[in-house]
């Protein structure tokens, strides 16, 4: 999934049952960077679910909430809450000129939910979004592919990889796990 939103990173890894997810904290407006130590990553579904945003702020937090009331409605099933808040993202009038994009993860899988209807769910559980998310996540391949067996220690280190590359990215990361 391409993405035209920039000005983060979030990556999230799952292997097994165990998850992370994290995201650095720049924020920029512009060629501006206005805050350094940005937390956009958050715990949803009474802690079983972690969810990433990239893009505006604002409409970010409205998609939260939104998917959270998909969480509550479907008994914390995933899959089910992705594919209905896509729906309604998609085909709400209002809901459709949020710019944002949504990372989401438990125990049983992972989804990059967009406003286009996109309810990507990705063959090796790593999920990458943002100006950064190319880095991120061909790093977390790499680490992966070299054996590392931890979420938390393969988002970190990503992470960190992404924030020497990308001009949109720090180091400055926020992580949650599973």
């Amino acid at each position: 999934m391409t993405s035209k939103i920039i000005g983060t990173t979030i990556l999230g890894v799952r292997i097994g049952d165990r998850a992370a997810i994290g995201g650095d904290g720049q924020v920029t407006l512009g060629q501006t960077i206005i805050k350094q130590n940005a937390s956009k990553i958050r715990t949803l579904g009474d802690g079983k679910v972690l969810a990433g945003f990239a893009g505006s702020i604002a409409d970010a937090l409205t998609l939260f909430e939104r998917f959270e009331g998909k969480l509550e409605k479907y008994s914390g099933n995933l899959r089910r809450a992705a594919v209905e808040l896509a729906k309604d993202w998609r085909s709400d009038r209002i809901l459709r000129r949020l710019e944002a994009m949504l990372a989401v993860i438990d125990s049983d899988s992972s989804f990059l939910i967009s406003g286009t209807g996109d309810v990507v769910e990705p063959e090796d559980q790593i999920i990458a979004l943002g100006s950064g998310g190319p880095y991120a996540l061909a790093a977390a391949r790499a680490f992966v592919k070299a054996g590392y067996d931890d979420p938390k220690t393969i988002v970190r280190d990503s992470l960190e990889i992404t924030g020497t590359i990308c001009l949109y990215t720090n180091t400055n990361i926020t992580i949650e796990t599973l």
